[in-house]
């Protein structure tokens, strides 16, 4: 092995699937390794303002239901707890 493995292809549905941010960095990486990243529904956004505001609301709406789960595992410990 030369040190710099090879990654390959990596083949995902929708850009917002692989990064919320920074998709074409990890794009340019798998590139510079001799690989890329093969996106199956591209829809390419003309205005870079509407796909950073979708990425954005991706990550809200990620967070939003990352609290919703803490707080419903927090409850049923609790309610463990108590029986």
């Amino acid at each position: 092995m030369s040190g710099r493995p090879e990654l390959g292809y990596v083949l995902v549905e929708h850009r917002e699937r692989l990064a919320r941010f920074g998709f074409e960095r990890v794009d340019a990486l798998q590139r510079t390794r001799g690989g890329g990243v093969l996106l199956i529904n591209d829809r390419e956004d003309d205005d870079d303002l509407a796909r950073d505001m979708t990425e954005v609301l991706t990550s809200f709406r990620g967070r939003l239901y990352g609290r919703r789960s803490e707080r419903r595992r927090a409850d049923k410990a609790l309610a463990a707890a108590r029986e």
